[in-house]
């Protein structure tokens, strides 16, 4: 198990260098730039450029690669133009409310996809296994921006039950706090459930029909007990990995329901960032998403190792 998981580790090395790579190279052909955006457009193309020589944006693109991404080896990841503070600080500032939206999403969506996918297992091919599949259908298919606008209006502006935009700190209570996250998050969970929903389903009919649990069956076990012990633990690992990307998704896809709801998270920093041409900014948010994103799947194969009886050692 400890090879297996220092083999991951060292996976990812390649896999952030080709990242970071891509990060730069994009946000260094992004038209414009920092100093047209701090210069205003009735800035003389001589201005631009001895703002650009001043940043050191004139420098040929492997040397500012290579200054940016061995400040990133020793924890300098830049300076924010117009927040005035380093980009670490920035995305220390901004992380805690996306974290919180993407947490109480995960639960949400959870609660939700896990008895679902169950049930359309259990009950396959009956009325109620067509309705939860279909819900899960529609849930996928349906915009996130126009399940967020129909939750803020039936739920915030009919029934008056949660605001419609804005945020609250943990600081301001916690009952508070996820008030103002439950419409957010709902919109996100409702989209991941009906992700999970279907991998719950497809995972348990894949082993609910294996010889185990015919066996199991036959030794007069409940059926409750047989697909809740059974058919599940042995379809956990399909289910973890779907509940590790949707997290990883959740984590890095906040932008649009941040910007409806007003949230001042890492996608509403990355939005402003790019209207203002904050490279820094971009670079590290994307950076550090990635990073999250990745980490996230680190540990998603960790526990794979520990839920499935093929990578655990004496087991076939």
């Amino acid at each position: 198990m400890l090879s297996y998981i220092l083999k991951r580790i060292l996976s990812l090395i390649p896999v952030l260098f080709v990242v970071s790579c891509v990060i730069f190279l994009v946000v260094y052909m992004i038209p414009g730039g920092p100093a047209t955006a701090l210069l205003g457009m009735e800035a003389t193309p001589d201005q631009i450029d001895a703002l650009n020589a001043e940043l050191g944006f004139d420098r040929p693109f492997l040397v500012q690669y290579a200054d940016w991404f061995a400040g990133v080896l020793q924890g300098d990841w830049g300076t924010s133009y117009f927040l005035h503070q380093s980009v670490t600080e920035a995305i220390a500032e901004y992380f805690p409310p996306t974290l919180s939206l993407a947490v109480l999403a995960q639960i949400i969506s959870l609660i939700l996809s896990i008895p679902l996918g169950i049930l359309a297992a259990y009950r396959r091919g009956t009325v109620l296994d067509v309705t939860c599949v279909t819900a899960s259908l529609l849930g996928a298919a349906l915009p996130g921006f126009l399940l967020s606008m129909f939750l803020m209006l039936f739920f915030g502006v009919y029934l008056h039950w949660f605001p419609v935009a804005g945020y609250a700190s943990l600081a301001e209570g916690l009952g508070e706090h996820l008030r103002y996250l439950f419409l957010p998050a709902l919109s996100l969970g409702i989209v991941q459930a009906a992700y999970i929903t279907r991998m719950t389903r497809s995972s348990l009919l894949e082993v609910l029909y294996k010889n185990y649990i015919q066996t199991a069956r036959a030794k007069g076990l409940g059926e409750r007990r047989v697909v809740l012990k059974y058919g599940l633990k042995n379809g956990a690992p399909v289910i973890l990995t779907a509940i590790g990307q949707s997290f990883g998704s959740l984590i890095t896809g906040t932008i649009v329901t941040e910007t409806l709801f007003n949230i001042p998270g890492l996608g509403m920093l990355t939005l402003t960032s790019i209207n203002r041409r904050d490279v820094f900014v971009i670079q590290g948010v994307v950076l550090f998403v990635t990073l999250l994103y990745v980490l996230v799947n680190l540990v998603v194969d960790i526990l794979y190792g520990f839920v499935d009886p093929r990578l655990q050692p004496g087991r076939k």
